[in-house]
């Protein structure tokens, strides 16, 4: 039923902090009476990447790719149904209760609506300090002071704390989600596209705090979006997926750059040109997105791709790579 990964991406220089390996995530559709399983949702189907110490790895594709839930995959916030991530080396899939609990100190996440994450009957002191209190982490008065300084690393008041999620506008409401996923001092964030429901001027704050608390607490972060204009000031690596498999890895400026994957050139192309008189020449995409539960043999982008060739429907391309650390599957690129 599942089928063997056909990347292999492995980076000798820098340190790792995460590895994943060979990772899927398939949702059973059930059907009938008996509610027996006649389907597959292949949301994450073999995906294999490495993120190292204080980067941040951005990874981009449309919506319905499976970006969100192979970031919630990655965290065990959903268990894979094969493959491995590992975290410092460690296995996360061999990890007991007790042990994952501790885990979770190191790995966090910034859900992409501050509004259904935070609970509407808890204070925002309150939801800050909550992973203090179930660590047990200083006594009631050291969590507060630690939370209030919190507070002023995300531009927000002391005045807020006994304040509620309703009170606060969406993007300050994304500022107290990013001060409760670094209240344990994480070394690993996994962003879920943290500002796609913001205003353009309250992403650029949101962004600039993100940046800097990276480089306070050298912080390691996967950063989901769907806007590469966006990623293109925060990222310094970018995976771009599409329909459960990535299909292009590079360095950010080399992607930028030198984009080989159709769909990618494809993405390049809707980005917004601040420059009245310059107009990008746009790629349209043929059709939408194919399903998950039966995605198109040989490489999934070719029903839609503008340089489809003969054998692209044929086989799966290879994930290569072309240039120092710049991966792609494509055909006709190989």
């Amino acid at each position: 039923m599942f089928e063997p990964s056909d990347h292999s991406i492995e980076i000798h220089n820098g340190d790792v902090l995460v590895e994943v390996k060979n990772l899927v995530k398939y949702f059973p559709i059930r059907g009938g009476i008996t509610q027996r399983v006649v389907g597959w949702v292949k949301a994450v189907d073999g995906v294999h990447f490495q993120v190292r110490k204080g980067e941040t790895l951005a990874l981009v594709g449309e919506s319905g790719c499976g970006k969100t839930t192979l970031g919630h995959t990655l965290l065990r916030l959903l268990e894979p149904t094969s493959g491995s991530v590992y975290f410092e080396g460690i296995d996360l899939g061999n990890l007991g209760t007790g042990e994952l609990k501790e885990m979770r100190r190191n790995m966090q996440i910034i859900f992409q609506d501050p509004s259904s994450a935070l609970d509407p009957r808890m204070t925002i002191g309150e939801s800050i300090g909550e992973g203090l209190r179930i660590h047990g982490i200083r006594n009631k008065d050291e969590r507060y002071a630690i939370v209030i300084d919190l507070l002023k690393k995300v531009g927000l008041e002391e005045t807020h704390f006994n304040r509620f999620p309703h009170e606060f506008s969406g993007g300050q409401r994304q500022r107290i989600g990013i001060a409760r996923a670094i209240a344990l001092k994480p070394k690993f964030i996994v962003a879920d596209e943290p500002v796609s429901a913001l205003d353009v001027s309250i992403q650029a704050q949101v962004l600039n705090i993100l940046k800097n608390l990276q480089d306070e607490f050298n912080l390691t972060i996967l950063f989901i979006a769907h806007d590469l204009g966006v990623v293109e000031h925060i990222a310094d690596r970018v995976a771009v997926m599409y329909l459960g498999k990535i299909v292009e890895l590079a360095p950010k400026r080399e992607l930028f750059a030198n984009p080989l994957h159709p769909y990618t050139q494809a993405l390049m192309s809707a980005i917004p040109v601040p420059n009245p008189t310059y107009r990008r020449q746009r790629i349209i995409l043929r059709g939408e997105l194919p399903s998950a539960m039966t995605p198109p043999a040989g490489c999934r982008f070719h029903p839609r791709c503008p340089a489809v060739m003969d054998h692209c429907s044929a086989s799966k391309p290879r994930f290569i790579e072309v240039s120092p650390e710049h991966f792609v599957a494509c055909w006709r690129v190989e």
